[in-house]
């Protein structure tokens, strides 16, 4: 990750942390379009959408997670929580269960 990016990446979590959840997706949607293979920049993207009720962009986000790792246990429990909150809890079924099988906890 370069200099521009890192420092996108820390302004991001900044933004995070301080619940500034639009602002924190915008500088980490910069990161991602530079190092679309980041999936940690990718999983705090996908956070910020959630947290700012992006929820459209959350489940694009998550599903993209996904579709690189099947076994991101966290990025399952994510999108069946974005899912949820859509009411389409019968979608999110499954992936709850997919996080029970990889964890071995009961999803909460």
């Amino acid at each position: 990750m370069g200099n521009a990016n890192a420092l996108r990446h820390g302004i991001g979590g900044m933004y995070f942390e301080s619940k500034q959840y639009r602002k924190a997706a915008a500088e980490f949607a910069e990161v991602v379009n530079e190092h679309p293979d980041n999936v940690g920049a990718r999983m705090l993207l996908a956070r910020s959408y959630y947290h700012s009720a992006q929820l459209g962009r959350a489940e694009a986000e998550l599903r993209e997670i996904l579709a690189r790792d099947p076994n991101e246990d966290y990025a399952h429990l994510m999108l069946a929580r974005t899912l949820e909150r859509q009411s389409r809890a019968a979608e999110a079924t499954p992936h709850r269960r997919i996080v029970e099988a990889l964890t071995g906890q009961p999803a909460p």
